[in-house]
């Protein structure tokens, strides 16, 4: 990651809003491509670094949002006693916000959401389900993070979440925890067939809560695995997941990346709820009831690009 911030670095400003376009396309590119297979962490990891700093030019350049990431209404949660928010619909407030943007200048908004877990209970094939509507059953464990930028269009407005997936593994726990803070949302993921790394939620949380502000942090509890529970199984962990979501205030959802069920309605969910949150919060900052064109990237991605301009060797000049 630092590589590839480097490899950004080394462009001078102009040349950076050039790569920047390239880095956008790559993000597209289809998954067997020459350039995906190479460099695609490092083509995503700059994109997110040009975000900062140009998001007019990043707008104007990004295609347009796939018709099956436009969200005109609240998603429900399905789950019963399990919703975190029990409201039909948007806030009013965003509402009228929303409708106000869409004849002024749109802002590009990001909301950082970070995976934890346990390993193996797949946090990554829950992405990959919803990113790129894969399943991948050759398991091989998240070496320290890695991520996936995911586009909407909620209300009219361009959304995008950056879904930071983290190590489940112990001997990464320091490396992964680095990129806990700033987020707008945790998702917490355990297996429903085993009841072990649902007692282990409690603690992840609590390791990701040092990092943020509790008042401001959205909270899902995912269970993954649904087609391999039996229902006898899946009707006591699903008792107890419950009972832990609404001790930690947490909305809870079962899911299956294997065959989809509910994944796409869970991030659906997810994108709402923190688009909501992200409009409230800054309606309330700025005493408007017009959202401003400020980009919010509360991520290490822009973090490691201010550290690098303060360390530029001299091979980056």
């Amino acid at each position: 990651m630092f590589y590839s911030v480097k490899f950004f670095k080394k462009s001078s400003s102009t040349l950076s809003v050039v790569f920047g376009y390239r880095c956008i396309v790559a993000i597209h590119v289809p998954k067997n491509s020459v350039k995906e297979k190479g460099c695609g962490k490092r083509y995503r990891i700059a994109c997110l670094c040009v975000c900062a700093l140009a998001p007019t030019l990043i707008m104007s350049v990004l295609p347009p949002v796939r018709k099956d990431r436009i969200i005109i209404k609240l998603p429900k949660c399905p789950g019963k006693g399990a919703a975190l928010h029990t409201k039909d619909a948007f806030h009013p407030k965003v509402k009228t916000a929303c409708q106000e943007q869409r004849t002024g200048t749109v802002g590009f908004k990001i909301s950082k959401v970070i995976v934890v877990g346990d390993v193996a209970v797949g946090k990554t094939c829950l992405i990959n389900r919803f990113c790129k509507d894969t399943f991948d059953k050759n398991y091989k464990a998240t070496i320290g993070v890695d991520f996936e930028m995911e586009r909407f269009e909620v209300l009219g407005v361009p959304f995008s979440l950056q879904l930071w997936d983290t190590a489940g593994q112990e001997r990464f726990k320091c490396i992964a925890s680095t990129y806990y803070r700033g987020a707008q949302a945790i998702i917490i993921v355990f297996d429903v067939n085993d009841v072990a790394s649902l007692y282990h939620a409690r603690q992840w949380l609590e390791d990701a809560m040092k990092e943020n502000d509790p008042s401001s942090v959205l909270l899902f509890l995912v269970g993954t695995k649904k087609d391999l529970s039996s229902p006898a199984m899946f009707s006591q962990i699903e008792q107890d997941a419950i009972k832990l979501s609404e001790e930690i205030r947490a909305e809870y959802w079962a899911v299956s990346a294997l065959s989809g069920e509910s994944v796409k309605e869970f991030f659906f969910r997810v994108a709402a709820l923190t688009f909501e949150a992200n409009v409230l919060a800054e309606l309330e900052k700025s005493g408007s009831r017009r959202i401003g064109d400020v980009v919010r990237i509360n991520s290490n991605s822009c973090n490691l690009y201010a550290t690098s301009q303060k360390k530029q060797s001299n091979c980056c000049q």
